[in-house]
């Protein structure tokens, strides 16, 4: 927590529903801390608060490079299966931890999470997004997540083969066809791209592969493929010294949060000559749909806002050409002069604005027993 400075963790136990969460708050510094609540089979309560603790500091350069007047959190669950339906009790005991934090945490979906379990939530908690819009929420963010990375794809060719360059004719391999990979999917083949999708689950690649005219492959071979551009879309950690080697692609740009394994994996890439847009850059598009329930929700004002990865992604890869850094270096330097620049310091509490940018918050929080967006 102190080298990478995080402000609160939270171990969370209800014998009654069985629930055992990890909920980390890396910074309220421009806000209170956004991130969503991922259900995942971990090996340890060590694995799951590592977890915790890398996804909320990604979340926080996510909103700081985004634009919003937001902070990094994320709650993770520690399940048996994921794909499992949650228990109503279960549910509603996690509600009760995320509302005793008094909306310095504001939940959201994540891996194994529904629309549905946020609605369950929200009937315990104000402090919660991506309620259905019936209910006032944005639903599901993945279609959103999916567009700011179609738009960052096209700052990326256009760093690699000049501004005439477009996605049409491309090869991109997509590792995981869930809600963002299946969304994604969709988008290229609109744009007349090819894509080759893999997924742990190989029923779900074959029926996303067959939906758009493209092929699947098992999981072991996506990283092999000879392709334009690499889009992880489902677990991090999948770049290491042991996978950088065997890339087939020009550059890796996707939505799976935390995609290097760990420091100095950015070089690697650099030195086979592969570019790499950061994971917090090209996968914004979520916390961007997110964030606009605090103006009442738009998805047509979500998308335009998404769409701006692009010119967000090209100002990273342009900044890393000039100064012969990584972008995962340039992309991370920009969102920590921004937090120290307008963040200065401070840390949210219960009562205060929803965001400190240029002393004007955007709102405040919503009234208790109300959804974002209401």
């Amino acid at each position: 927590m102190t080298e990478h400075g995080h402000e609160q963790v939270v171990l969370v136990a209800d014998a009654a529903s069985g629930l055992r969460a990890v909920i980390a708050i890396h910074s309220t510094a421009l806000g209170p801390a956004l991130g969503g609540i991922r259900f995942w089979r971990y090996a340890c309560d060590e694995d799951a608060l590592r977890d915790a603790l890398a996804l909320s500091e990604a979340m926080t350069w996510k909103a700081a490079l985004a634009g919003l007047d937001q902070g990094g959190g994320k709650a993770v669950v520690l399940v048996a299966d994921p794909d499992a339906p949650h228990p109503a009790d279960l549910l509603a005991a996690l509600g009760r931890a995320v509302d005793e934090l008094g909306g310095r945490y504001l939940a959201a979906e994540d891996v194994g999470a529904t629309t549905a379990d946020m609605d369950a939530i929200a009937a315990v908690t104000p402090w919660v997004t991506g309620v259905h819009e019936a209910a006032g929420g944005s639903g599901d963010p993945s279609p959103v997540t999916a567009w700011g990375v179609l738009h960052s794809m096209r700052a990326a060719l256009r760093a690699l083969d000049g501004p005439e360059a477009m996605l049409a004719g491309r090869r991109v391999a997509i590792q995981g066809a869930g809600k963002v990979g299946g969304h994604l999917a969709d988008l290229l083949v609109d744009a007349g791209a090819r894509v080759v999708v893999a997924d742990s689950h190989g029923g779900r690649a074959a029926r996303v592969a067959a939906r758009v005219g493209g092929d699947h492959v098992g999981v072991d071979a996506i990283l092999e493929q000879d392709c334009d551009l690499l889009a992880p879309c489902a677990l991090g950690g999948v770049l290491d010294a042991d996978t950088v080697p065997r890339l087939a692609c020009r550059a890796v740009c996707g939505a799976a949060n935390n995609q290097l394994a760990g420091r100095g994996v950015d070089e690697l890439l650099a030195r086979r000559g592969i570019l790499h847009v950061p994971d917090f850059v090209a996968g914004a598009g979520g916390i961007i749909n997110l964030a606009e329930e605090f103006h009442g929700y738009s998805r047509p004002r979500a998308l335009a806002r998404a769409a701006g990865i692009e010119q967000t992604t090209a100002a990273v890869l342009e900044r890393s050409r000039v100064e012969g850094a990584t972008p995962e270096r340039v992309a991370r330097a920009l969102a920590r002069e921004r937090v120290a620049r307008e963040g200065a310091g401070r840390r949210w509490r219960p009562g205060d604005p929803a965001g400190w940018t240029n002393g004007s918050p955007l709102r405040s929080l919503r009234p208790a027993g109300t959804v974002i967006g209401r």
